[in-house]
């Protein structure tokens, strides 16, 4: 009758040991859902900010020519 016990302890011990395996995947995997989901924010959010960066260059450059031309004249 021990034996029997010890045996579906082991089990119980094993099946609850699974389950816990079981909702840590779900963790993880909800987990890594919202970090791609995340990443793809991030990664959209740099490019904006290139764009933007690129632009503003563009316009300072544009005001240093202007200066530049400004000041050979006088």
């Amino acid at each position: 009758m021990s034996d029997y016990n010890d045996k579906n302890t082991d089990l119980s011990a094993l099946e609850e040991r699974v389950d816990e395996l079981i909702n840590t995947v779900n963790e993880l995997k909800t987990e890594n859902s919202s970090l791609k989901n995340q990443q793809e924010n991030l990664v959209n959010e740099r490019a904006i900010l290139i764009e933007k960066t690129e632009h503003a260059r563009g316009r300072i450059e544009a005001m240093i020519t202007r200066l530049r031309a400004m000041e050979t004249r006088t």
